[in-house]
């Protein structure tokens, strides 16, 4: 099937004893067609139909050049003609070389046609596709071979070829979904491994068929459509994708409606285009209030729709029919009623209901109310409730029911959205409200609230000042009202429970810290009889204009000035609580009395706020001065009032500062201060002392453990035994007493051994101090010393930088070296042949000590 081959005519003749067909092939002038007989002994092949060229009048052009060995099978009912392996021939072409006029072989390159190879083949494995050969084969011993993928690239192994027949095969079946063709080139070698012709291109292109079946992007596609819609209008896409070739009938599809459900109102609701897959309406009547959603089944046949040879897959398509504003909402009654208290705001009088059969909770379900009639004042509103979509008619205004009883409210209700065009508004969508008003107790009111009442300040107790009173609300309720004070923060006034009159229990004071603003607030209370009692408040406000009733004090009331002043004057001025024409000008004075005022002070007035205190002698010694000062003001009725003002005078820096520490407090240190620091000062003190102590005693302590020695232990006249491992000498305690006592040693030693050179000579001339054997000797330190004076005086004593001598004892001894042996006992006799038993070590000691009186 891969190579086209060309018939030129076949002539079928028949007579009695046999039957034949005559075959003629076009060979192109280069090829052969060899033939052969499947059954010779019943059929022959003429020498004619072995070669039969073409002539040029024939009209046949060789557009392939093929070389294939055909099998001519014939049986006696009839023949048939089975094409074997294809051959291909490496190309060559004839030219014509000028000069020579002689023919030559040249090899040419040449496109080969393509091999097409079904996929998904169930033939024999490996199966022959084409015999690649070349014509050099008769002269020598070729190899053939192919490359490229699908050979001995990636995925190998799918086409091998025979090295030495050149017969190329495939091994397993083809996909085309998986790789539509293979570029694949031939190469013939010789045994050495040498190129013998060009590589040539062979291409397979793998035939596509019918082996998948269309598949929807989705098993179930969403899609929606306004109710109401118009015939033709687009509702949704469904795709549904085939992997075989599209550009075959194995890839072209179509779609179509299987079913609708529900078949409401027409069972041909929508179409869709076979090509596109596009969903569109064909009927009117979609309604959601009466079918919400649509479901259809979707077709899908390959093979451009064929249901014979096609195959085919389905997918659901649910059409959801969205709402429109096409029904407006109705009340469920034509009147509603309703009613509320007096004087309430923010309740709820009434709820109105409707319905609506668009869809729920969407904007064309929602209900907008409005009042058109029977409110002119705006006293109701009425809110959408969100879920119940119920009007809540609600009180936004006080009501009196003294004024109005009753209300009669026309109320509309609409959806947030319009209708759609064409659809009118009936006349459920209007309904009547009728609400009564009920009466209840009210509060009394004072008018005017608040009361404002001007008086002067100082109004003795007891004055009547005003009548504040309320009056009842509910005319129809004949009520008694009391009164009562609430808030009264001076205490200053009253009010009569019965008329409401206001007087004075106090002086009023304008300069009180209760007053703002020269003005005074008193709550009031009255309280009616009904049932729950009812009460209201009311506020007098009292503007108090004020009085000459305070008297101007000196400012300010101390001051300070240095001993010898410069400038000796002090500026001073008065304060005074009143307002004018109660205040300044002043007059200030000093007092006649004592004497030494006006002898050491004068007062200049500068103006009528300012006046100047100076000194008239030199100098003051410092202390604290008191002068009296006496301050008038200009008031109707002045006032006079004598106020003392304290001078400190006190030492002065060269900035007119004084230097007292009484200054501490000027700068800002109050008392607290002051103690805080001295304590710390004081905490301070006494931990360094405890430091101190401490330390003393600690040096003490050191001193005292490097003076006890043990008597026993004492080096003067006992031998010390150096063999024991243990702590050193300051580890060690030792008794101090035998440091204190030296003259408790017996006068009577005898030294024993020979005197060395650098000892210091015998002489008893000099005399050293000795020790108090009293119960309380002394310091043993105040002995030390008189020791050592008594020694730096001691003529025999030797100097210190004097050459000592001492045999060699080895290095690295930490004991010092001895320059003498000493050794002091009573007089009594003493054994010292123990000595002797110590071993050679002490054979010396023994000698010295063992030998008698020698």
């Amino acid at each position: 099937p891969s190579v086209e081959y060309h018939l030129h005519h076949v002539t079928k003749e028949k007579s009695k004893s046999q039957q034949s067909l005559l075959l003629t092939f076009m060979d192109c002038g280069e090829g052969s067609v060899w033939f052969r007989v499947g059954d010779p002994s019943d059929f022959t092949v003429s020498q004619e139909g072995v070669r039969s060229p073409l002539s040029p009048s024939s009209g046949l052009s060789c557009v392939h050049f093929y070389t294939g060995l055909l099998s001519l099978q014939l049986k006696p009912s009839d023949a048939t003609l089975t094409q074997q392996v294809p051959e291909i021939l490496f190309p060559w072409r004839n030219i014509v070389v000028m000069g020579e006029g002689s023919l030559s072989r040249v090899k040419r390159d040449w496109v080969i046609p393509p091999i097409n190879v079904a996929e998904n083949s169930r033939g024999h494995f490996p199966e022959d596709l084409v015999r690649i050969r070349s014509d050099r084969d008769k002269s020598r011993m070729l190899r053939y071979s192919v490359t490229g993928p699908g050979a001995d690239q990636p995925p190998t192994g799918i086409f091998i070829i025979d090295p030495i027949s050149g017969h190329l095969s495939v091994t397993k079946p083809l996909d085309r979904e998986h790789i539509p063709n293979f570029h694949l080139r031939a190469h013939a070698v010789d045994l050495n491994g040498n190129q013998v012709e060009n590589p040539i291109d062979i291409i397979i292109n793998v035939i596509d068929q019918n082996d998948n079946v269309p598949d929807f992007l989705h098993s179930t596609f969403n899609g929606s459509v306004p109710e109401g819609s118009k015939p033709g209008s687009f509702v949704m896409t469904v795709t549904a994708v085939d992997k075989d070739d599209p550009k075959t009938a194995n890839g072209m599809m179509r779609y179509k409606i299987l079913t609708q459900n529900p078949q409401s109102p027409s069972s041909n609701m929508f179409t869709i285009n076979n090509r596109t897959g596009d969903i569109i309406t064909v009927a009117a009547g979609l309604d959601r209030e009466k079918v919400t959603q649509y479901t259809l089944i979707i077709q899908a046949t390959d093979m451009e729709g064929n249901p014979t040879f096609g195959l085919s897959n389905t997918a659901t398509t649910v059409i959801r029919i969205t709402d429109v504003n096409d029904n407006s909402p109705e009340f469920t009654t034509d009147t509603f009623f309703g009613e509320v208290h007096e004087n309430r705001v923010n309740v709820i009088v009434a709820n109105l209901s409707v319905t609506d059969k668009d869809q729920p909770h969407t904007s064309a379900w929602r209900a907008v109310y409005r009042i058109v009639a029977g409110d002119p004042t705006g006293r109701f509103s009425i809110t959408t409730d969100p879920t119940s979509n119920e009007g809540l008619l609600t009180v936004v205004k006080p009501i009196d029911f003294e004024l109005t009883r009753s209300f009669m409210l026309i109320v509309e209700a609409v959806n947030e959205v319009p209708l759609v065009r064409g659809i009118q508004s009936p006349r459920q969508s209007t309904a009547t409200v009728s609400v009564r008003i009920l009466d209840m107790n009210e509060s009394p009111e004072f008018s005017p609230n608040p009361k404002s009442i001007k008086l002067e300040e100082g109004l003795p107790a007891g004055s009547l000042l005003s009548t504040f009173t309320a009056q009842d609300p509910d005319r129809f309720m004949r009520q008694t009202i009391r009164y009562s004070k609430i808030y009264d923060p001076a205490n200053w006034l009253k009010i009569d429970p019965f008329n409401g009159q206001i007087s004075t229990i106090a002086v009023l004071d304008r300069e009180s810290h209760y007053i703002k603003n020269n003005l005074y607030n008193v709550t009031f209370m009255a309280s009616d009889e009904g049932f729950p009692p009812a009460s209201g408040t009311g506020t007098l406000q009292m503007y108090l204009l004020d009085i000459n009733d305070n008297a101007p004090q000196v400012f300010p009331s101390e001051v300070e000035m240095c001993e010898k002043p410069d400038p000796n004057a002090l500026n001073i001025t008065a304060s005074d609580p009143d307002l004018n024409p109660h205040t300044g000008p002043f007059v200030f004075e000093l007092v006649s009395r004592p004497s030494e005022i006006r002898r050491n002070w004068t007062l200049i007035r500068v103006n009528g706020e300012v006046a100047q205190l100076r000194l008239r002698i030199g100098s003051l010694a410092s202390g604290i001065y008191e002068v009296p000062i006496t301050i008038t003001d200009s008031g109707i009725l002045p006032m006079s009032n004598t106020s003392v003002l304290r001078v400190k005078v006190c030492q002065c820096d060269h900035h007119g500062d004084c230097l007292e520490m009484g200054k501490i407090n000027a700068v800002g240190l109050g008392t607290e201060a002051i103690i805080a620091i001295l304590l710390c000062i004081i905490t301070l003190l006494v931990l360094v002392l405890l430091f101190v102590m401490w330390m003393k005693r600690r040096d003490k302590e050191r001193q005292a453990k490097q003076l006890l020695i043990d008597p026993e232990d004492d080096i003067r006249d006992n031998i010390l035994k150096y063999d024991e491992e243990g702590g050193g000498e300051e580890d060690q305690d030792y008794d101090l007493s035998q440091l204190q006592q030296p003259d408790a040693l017996e006068s009577e030693c005898v030294k024993v051994g020979i005197r060395r050179l650098d000892e210091r000579p015998l002489h008893h001339d000099h005399q050293y101090p000795i020790r108090s054997t009293a119960p309380h000797p002394g310091d043993i330190e105040d002995f030390i010393y008189e020791g050592l004076k008594a020694a730096d005086h001691d003529p025999t004593a030797p100097p210190y930088d004097s050459l000592l001598v001492f045999d060699y004892e080895g290095s690295g001894s930490t004991a010092g070296s001895l320059s003498s042996l000493h050794s002091c006992s009573s007089c009594g006799d003493q054994e010292y042949n123990y000595l002797s038993e110590w071993g050679p070590h002490f054979h010396k000691l023994a000698d010295l000590y063992g030998g008698g009186d020698d």
